[in-house]
């Protein structure tokens, strides 16, 4: 085998290489955008989730406050605004920890959802490297 006959194989070897890494980094790259959208998809539905129950309690709270205007409104003594304004307080009272832990809830879902294919997605794309 001459000189040129060697170098001819180590190119042809080289640019199969360099065919194979390209062929691997382009799908590496299609598999990241891929998680990378399905990821943005996730985050935007779950916001939107998050918001309208966000959007869900403050109109809860917001007729509850209307409601003890109105019951103020016909308070007709000092006891009966008392058990008004108490009634009011420990209802909101009851209210607060259930809204706290279906927002809380609710956010642990939607990190979930959104973190789930964003980590798988980009470990088959680095997978694909390798």
């Amino acid at each position: 085998m001459n000189e040129t006959t060697a170098a001819r194989k180590f190119a042809d070897k080289s640019r199969a290489q360099a065919h194979n890494t390209f062929d691997k980094m382009s799908s590496a790259a299609e598999e990241a955008t891929g998680a990378a959208q399905e990821t943005y998809s996730s985050a935007v539905q779950g916001a939107r989730e998050f918001n309208l129950k966000v959007i869900e309690i403050a109109r809860a709270n917001a007729n509850a406050a209307f409601d003890y205007a109105q019951q103020l409104m016909s308070v007709k003594s000092v006891p009966e605004f008392v058990d008004v304004a108490n009634t009011h307080t420990r209802r909101q009272m009851e209210a607060m920890p259930e809204q706290t832990r279906e927002l809380s809830e609710l956010a642990q879902k939607v990190a979930t959802d959104t973190a789930g294919p964003f980590a798988s997605g980009f470990a088959k794309a680095a997978n694909k490297v390798v």
